[in-house]
C-alpha cells in the first residue's frame, strides 16, 4: 500500500509500533510458555536500527516485555501503557487486594492482573464465573477488559496502548507511524494514529480477533509470520 512506502521512503522521520503476543509472537496456551521466533527478533532489530523510533507496547510488563524480545535499541513500554502514567502506581497494592479475592489463577504484571482462560476443561463456565469476577471489578471501582481468552482487570486511569503511542510521538516530534496488533487494547493505539501525516493500522487476524480491530486497521495480516513479510518492506 502506499502508506507503507512512504514510511520506508524517510524512515527517519517515522516510529514502528509493535504489540509482542499473537503480533511478533505466536499466542502461546500459558504466557509464560509464549516466545518470540528468531527471525522476529533479527526484524524488529533491523527496524531499530533504520527507523527514528521502534516499541513495543505490551500488555506484559516493560521488563518482561524486554526479556522476551531481547533487542536494544528498543523502547519497551509495558502494562498497556499504564507504566507511562504517574497515577497508576498508587493502584497497585489495591489490585492485588482484589486478586487475592477471586478463586482462579492469576498472571500478575504489577499494575495488572489477568485471569486466562484458554486451557479451561469448561469455557462457558469460566466465562460465567469471570464475567461475575469483571462484575466485582466495576463495583471495587476497577476496570475490567476481556480480550483473547483472558479478563484483565486495570487501574481506573486514563491510560492505555494509545495514550502511549500519543506521549511517544509528542516527545519525538513523529508524524509517521505504523501499529501492529491483534487484540481489543490494540484498538486503542490505532485511534493515537488519526491525524498523522502517515498512519499505517495493521492488524494481526485470528479466530479471536475482536471484530473493532479489524474494522479500524488498514491491512489485515493472517499471522504473526505474515506481519514479518510486511514489515521486511519497511
Amino acid at each position: 500500500m502506499p502508506e507503507v512506502e512512504r514510511l520506508s521512503e524517510a524512515p527517519e522521520r517515522a516510529a514502528i509500533f509493535l504489540d509482542i503476543d499473537g503480533t511478533l509472537a505466536p499466542i502461546a496456551p500459558r504466557p509464560e510458555d509464549a516466545r518470540v521466533p528468531g527471525e522476529a527478533r533479527a526484524e524488529v532489530a533491523r527496524l531499530a536500527e533504520r527507523y527514528a523510533l521502534v516499541a513495543c507496547v505490551s500488555g506484559r510488563t516493560g521488563e518482561d516485555a524486554r526479556r522476551m524480545v531481547g533487542v536494544d535499541g528498543v523502547r519497551y513500554v509495558g502494562s498497556h501503557g499504564l507504566e507511562l502514567a504517574p497515577d497508576a502506581d498508587r493502584w497497585r497494592d489495591e489490585i492485588h487486594s482484589f486478586a487475592s479475592t477471586v478463586d482462579w489463577p492469576v498472571e500478575d504484571k504489577g499494575l495488572t492482573i489477568s485471569f486466562h482462560y484458554r486451557q479451561a476443561e469448561d469455557e462457558d463456565a469460566a466465562l460465567e464465573y469471570l464475567d461475575e469476577v469483571a462484575e466485582r471489578a466495576r463495583l471495587a471501582g476497577l476496570i475490567p477488559r476481556f480480550g483473547r481468552k483472558v479478563l484483565e482487570i486495570r487501574p481506573p486511569v486514563q491510560a492505555d496502548k494509545g495514550t502511549a503511542v500519543t506521549q511517544m510521538l509528542d516527545e519525538t516530534g513523529l508524524r509517521r507511524a505504523l501499529y501492529a496488533g491483534d487484540d481489543s487494547t490494540d484498538a486503542d493505539g490505532f485511534r493515537a494514529l488519526e491525524g498523522l501525516e502517515v498512519g499505517v493500522r495493521v492488524a494481526v487476524s485470528s479466530d479471536e480477533a475482536p471484530n473493532e480491530l479489524m474494522r479500524l486497521a488498514d491491512v489485515v495480516v493472517a499471522s504473526p509470520a505474515e506481519l514479518m513479510t510486511l514489515l521486511a518492506r519497511l
